[in-house]
């Protein structure tokens, strides 16, 4: 009898057990991971410019992160810190108030994912202010559960009959300056999105009922879309103005992804909270809220929290990777590769009219794929053919956007020039292969 091959053995037995909604981009099967690279259960090698979707910003298994996972996982895995707290916890707690942007005393507290980040800072919001309206954004994603996944903008596969969704929640254009909603051009326009809060609390909802604001600095998702400098200044100054908390979701763009610790300092805005998770621990599930302390100590005590909400191995391995991140002057690498990446994307610009725009800041970028530049329809089908051409040579790459026509760059920073430069001609084949 022929044995499978274990790929196609475990494919099987998915079917079998695993939910069909449950899904995943790829067939492969992982055996081990470490830097930028990755190694499947049949022997194949690939170069990983995905991260685990912005969450590998130190690499695949870093042995600092390693180290104190074991070390802290032999003195004790749980105790829920509601009932009895420990001092991982409370120190990671000290870093997250020193490095998110802000001059201010801030609190925090800890869960478990993005989403779970997401839904507590719009709860404490609301407690704070008391109000319920929360505006959110087109081409947003912020989260699967039921508030996260009504602030997020894109139907399929996310929202598609899993309605009715959260009420209150209000939904306005974004500075997606390639596909702009208002039909203008920058810096013409004068960022007249960012100013068109003013008109939403017109027709949409009054700001005296709006409890908070939330935006990604650069939108994920959606498509890695960059607002242009003067959007995030204009909008925190129309919500100061009314009195509406300015919600900072940084979970894909934080932890260094941008060539700063957080996004929103390329922008010199400093949200009142602002939501940390995906890099922060190096795959460990853990995630904060982290703001304004008049704001975040508000809410009555157990008003917030969860059973495993900042779990003592989850924050020893993020305590590593704020190590990491100092000792290893992981922001500098990130701004060197940005320019790297960023060089050459421009180049390929040059080369392939299939590339409609290139955007993002630092080595968070993307890549747009058009079926023309004159008209911009999106080329869905070729970013699907350019993702599956590349991982059959050893790349793995995701796609994004709400056409699904972006091509995303999220590798760990500590890639090696020379895994870069694999990558990428892995890459540039795959553009020239869809070109011909």
């Amino acid at each position: 009898m022929k044995t499978l091959p274990i790929a196609d053995s475990l494919s099987t037995l998915r079917e079998k057990v695993m939910a069909k909604g449950f899904a995943s981009a790829t067939g492969c099967y992982v055996d081990k991971a470490s830097g930028a690279m990755i190694y499947d259960v049949e022997g194949r090698e690939y170069i990983d410019f995905t991260g685990g979707i912005a969450v590998m910003n130190v690499g695949h298994s870093h042995p600092r992160v390693v180290a104190a996972i074991k070390e802290q996982a032999e003195k004790f895995t749980h105790t829920c810190f509601m009932v009895l707290p420990y001092e991982p916890a409370v120190r990671l707690a000290q870093r997250l108030c020193d490095i998110v942007p802000g001059a201010f005393e801030k609190s925090v507290m800890l869960t478990n994912s993005g989403a779970e980040a997401v839904e507590n800072a719009v709860k404490i919001a609301r407690y704070h202010t008391g109000r319920q309206a929360v505006i959110a954004f087109e081409n947003a994603f912020h989260g699967r559960t039921y508030l996260g996944m009504t602030l997020t903008s894109k139907v399929k596969p996310y929202k598609y009959g899993f309605g009715p969704f959260v009420p209150e929640i209000y939904r306005m254009p974004f500075a997606y300056c390639y596909r702009c909603p208002f039909n203008l051009t920058y810096p013409g326009c004068a960022v007249a999105c960012a100013d068109h809060l003013e008109d939403f609390f017109i027709s949409h909802v009054a700001p005296e009922v709006t409890a908070a604001v939330i935006v990604e600095p650069i939108q994920g998702e959606g498509g890695f879309i960059t607002p242009p400098p003067e959007y995030f200044p204009k909008l925190k100054k129309i919500c100061e103005d009314n009195g509406i908390l300015f919600i900072a979701d940084e979970i894909q763009t934080g932890i260094g992804r941008t060539g700063t610790m957080f996004a929103m300092e390329h922008w010199g805005v400093e949200a009142d909270i602002t939501t940390v998770a995906k890099s922060l621990a190096a795959g460990m599930p853990l995630s904060a809220v982290v703001g304004r302390k008049e704001i975040m100590d508000s809410v009555h005590a157990g008003g917030i929290g969860g059973t495993y909400g900042g779990n003592p191995v989850c924050c020893s391995a993020a305590l590593a990777v704020l190590d990491v991140f100092e000792t290893e002057h992981l922001l500098q690498k990130s701004r060197e590769l940005g320019l790297k990446l960023r060089n050459r994307l421009d180049e390929f610009g040059d080369r392939y009219e299939l590339i409609g725009d290139i955007r993002g800041i630092g080595p968070m970028l993307a890549i747009e794929l058009v079926k023309d530049r004159e008209s911009k329809l999106p080329a869905a089908d070729e970013a699907k053919t350019l993702v599956g051409a590349c991982r059959e040579k050893g790349l793995l790459l995701l796609s994004c956007g709400s056409y699904g026509n972006v091509v995303r760059l999220l590798m760990p920073l500590v890639i090696t020039d020379e895994q870069l430069e694999r990558g990428l001609a892995i890459l540039e084949d795959g553009l020239a292969g869809l070109t011909k």
